[in-house]
């Protein structure tokens, strides 16, 4: 039975052919065990006893008590239990069967009650045998009026025994027990893979493309071990695709070195030789050749954060130190293009981490927020801690900011909003991707919002070591 669907279609008919089974098994050991009773003389010693507590409320109580006790008695026992009047009537206004009349008018010739003081002067003339059974046939005075208690055996019926309370329950609360653990266990076996799936799935999206979970499954074969041996040969062709990605993405970037540095060469001699005629054609190659060797060297940047993680030193670092540092440096690009960078306040604190990754990292996100904020305005730079021992930076600027659909991938290597198309505004859409990675490295979180007036807001968080020093 290794298919899923089997497992859960026999275990849930399991489970109601056992619940049902004990419900008739108890069911028809009540009724056997009644109808024991009944051909013993345990009935006739219930009866005596049942007469004798009627007649005691009856005195003590009245009709009313003795009709509280009736209705109580017929909700426990399975046997009716039927209290006739002189007339044929039952105090609770049920139906009396002629057989019960009959079987009363026998009993009134044979044995003549008058009183109760009648028939105790009357049991004294008897043997103990014929005393017991004439106590039982004995009558109940009601308020002046004589009632029998005369239980109606042939009544006894499985409607009547099921919606008995006490025969009930108990079959109900074993049944219940016995199912639930069965729909208990079957729910673990269920969802205890589906857990370790979605462990694995959370695993992959934060990058981590090493888990593998087919062999958490042990030794059940069924949809679900199907589905976590398809996932981890997912994961394994996604890592062989990513690798070979990021391979010739390094290789690329070290090749292409090569060609244009001797390119580079070959423009200085072309400037010597021109004598100032093609100045013009010579200083646009000279741009484009730099703005090549400045993308070969961000990708140089992104591979080596993609793979040689391990080698990377990670040391104590004043957060606050470094972010000064950064601002002071981007201030000079931003004064030459009438615009501010302005760290509003600083929040003393240490991290561990590698201080060049870190200082590249956030100084790609406000070199960014620079070339898009407007003109007489600045980049707001704010620090706050968290309650969970963590450092947000907000990085603030006031441009057109962003489509609300590109948010979340403006971090993705080669992406750039439609106004960050031209090569005035807009880079190659890799600074953003390299500080994402770097700030990961650092276990910490980078994103972006929009902000409610104007422009966008960068948000980095990064966990410290202590509050302050």
């Amino acid at each position: 039975m290794n298919s899923l669907f089997w497992k859960i279609f026999i275990t849930f008919w399991f489970a109601l052919l056992l619940f049902t089974a004990l419900s008739l098994t108890y069911t028809s050991h009540y009724l056997k065990k009644t109808r024991s009773e009944i051909d013993t003389s345990q009935p006739r010693i219930h009866l005596q006893n049942h007469i004798a507590e009627a007649s005691r409320i009856a005195q003590s109580q009245g009709i009313d008590g003795v009709r509280k006790w009736l209705i109580k008695l017929d909700n426990e026992v399975a046997v009716p239990h039927l209290l006739i009047d002189e007339n044929g009537k039952d105090l609770l206004n049920r139906e009396v069967p002629n057989r019960i009349i009959r079987r009363i008018n026998r009993r009134n010739a044979r044995y003549d009650y008058f009183s109760d003081d009648n028939d105790q002067a009357e049991n004294s003339n008897h043997d103990d045998h014929e005393h017991k059974r004439r106590t039982r046939h004995r009558p109940i005075i009601i308020d002046q009026m004589r009632y029998r208690l005369v239980p109606d055996h042939r009544s006894i019926t499985l409607d009547r025994v099921l919606n008995r309370p006490k025969v009930i329950t108990i079959p109900l609360i074993v049944a219940t027990l016995i199912s639930g653990i069965i729909c208990f266990l079957l729910a673990r076996y269920l969802t205890s893979p589906l857990s370790r799936l979605r462990a694995a799935t959370s695993a992959m999206a934060k990058g981590n493309l090493d888990y593998r979970v087919a062999h958490t499954m042990g030794k059940r074969k069924d949809e679900i071990v199907e589905l976590a041996i398809d996932f981890d040969n997912m994961a394994t062709q996604l890592q062989k695709l990513l690798s070979s990605h990021k391979q010739l993405l390094r290789d690329a970037s070290h090749e292409l070195r090569s060609p244009l540095a001797r390119l580079q060469v070959a423009l200085g001699l072309a400037q010597k030789k021109s004598n100032g005629k093609i100045d013009k054609e010579l200083s646009r190659i000279e741009l484009e050749t730099e703005r090549l060797n400045e993308l070969i060297g961000q990708l140089l940047s992104l591979a080596r954060l993609e793979t040689n993680t391990s080698e990377i030193q990670f040391e104590k670092i004043n957060l606050a130190t470094l972010l000064t540092e950064v601002v002071d440096d981007a201030q000079y690009e931003a004064v030459s293009k009438q615009k501010q960078v302005n760290l509003k306040n600083k929040v003393e604190c240490q991290i561990k981490g590698n201080p060049m990754l870190l200082k590249s990292a956030i100084e790609n996100v406000i070199r960014n927020a620079i070339r898009y904020t407007e003109e007489n305005t600045s980049v707001d730079i704010t620090m706050q801690t968290t309650d969970n021992n963590q450092m947000l930076i907000q990085i603030k600027d006031h441009g057109p900011g962003i489509e609300e659909n590109m948010i979340d991938k403006i971090f993705e290597p080669f992406v750039r909003t439609s106004s960050a198309r031209d090569r005035q505004s807009g880079g190659y859409g890799l600074g953003l991707t390299i500080a994402k990675r770097a700030i990961s490295l650092h276990k910490g979180e980078i994103t972006a919002k929009n902000n409610t007036q104007s422009g966008m807001s960068v948000l980095i968080q990064l966990p410290y070591m202590e509050a302050n020093i």
